[in-house]
C-alpha cells in the first residue's frame, strides 16, 4: 500500500508538471498563477503546494530534466581519459539541436525558457538558479575544450574562456532564433552543419587565440 501511495504521489507530481508546462506555454510564466495550473491539472492548489513550494519551484522542476539524456555525453567530454572530447562535443550539439527540433516537449520547454519567462519578482530565485547553472555549464564546456586542446584537436593557444563564451552564445542564438521563427529553416536538417560551423569557429578564429 505504501509503495502504491508513493507511485500515486509521483504520478500526481508529473501530472502537475505537465499542466504547468501547458499553462506556461499558453500564457507565459508571469501571467500564469498556481490557480491556473491547478485548473488545468484538475487538482486543488493544496495538492500543488504538497509537491512544490511556489511557482519558481515548479519552473525549476520543469527545467531539471530538460537535457538529462545529454548529460552522460557532456561528462564524457569533460573526462581527461576521453580520447575524442571534441567529437563528444560535436555529438552533443547535434543531439541538442535534434531534440529541440523534433521532441515536442523539449521544444515547448525551451520556448518557455527563451521567450515566455521573465526572471523578475517571484522568479528571482529561479534567476539565481539559472545563473548558477550557467556558471556550471561554462566550467564544463571549458573542461571539454581544455581536453580537446590537450589532445591536439584544437589550437594549442586557444583562449578556452573566450571560446566557451562564443560557443555558448552561438548555441543560444541558433535555438532562440529558430524557436522565434521556426519556418525560417529546418533545424534538424542543419544540425550537423551548424554544429560543425560552431566548432570551426574555435579551430580557425585568430580572435580566440591567446596572444603570444
Amino acid at each position: 500500500m505504501v509503495r502504491r501511495t508513493k507511485e500515486e504521489a509521483q504520478e500526481t507530481r508529473s501530472h502537475i508538471l505537465d499542466a504547468a508546462e501547458k499553462a506556461f506555454y499558453t500564457r507565459g510564466v508571469a501571467r500564469t498563477t498556481l490557480a491556473d495550473i491547478a485548473a488545468v491539472a484538475g487538482v486543488t492548489r493544496g495538492a500543488i503546494y504538497w509537491h512544490f513550494s511556489n511557482k519558481a519551484d515548479l519552473v525549476q522542476a520543469m527545467l531539471d530534466n530538460l537535457f538529462e539524456p545529454l548529460d552522460a555525453l557532456a561528462r564524457a567530454g569533460e573526462s581527461e581519459d576521453e580520447p575524442d572530447p571534441l567529437g563528444c562535443m560535436r555529438q552533443l550539439l547535434i543531439n541538442l539541436f535534434y531534440q529541440v527540433a523534433l521532441d515536442p516537449k523539449t521544444r515547448r520547454i525551451n520556448e518557455i525558457l527563451y521567450h515566455k519567462c521573465e526572471f523578475t519578482d517571484e522568479m528571482s530565485d529561479i534567476r539565481r538558479q539559472r545563473q548558477d547553472a550557467s556558471i556550471e555549464c561554462s566550467l564544463r564546456v571549458e573542461a571539454t575544450l581544455t581536453n580537446a586542446v590537450r589532445r591536439g584537436q584544437l589550437p594549442e593557444h586557444l583562449d578556452v574562456s573566450t571560446a566557451s563564451i562564443g560557443l555558448r552564445a552561438g548555441i543560444d542564438g541558433v535555438i532562440a532564433q529558430w524557436l522565434l521563427v521556426p519556418e525560417s529553416f529546418l533545424l534538424h536538417e542543419r544540425a550537423q552543419r551548424l554544429a560543425d560551423s560552431l566548432l570551426d569557429m574555435l579551430r580557425l578564429s585568430p580572435a580566440m587565440r591567446n596572444k603570444a
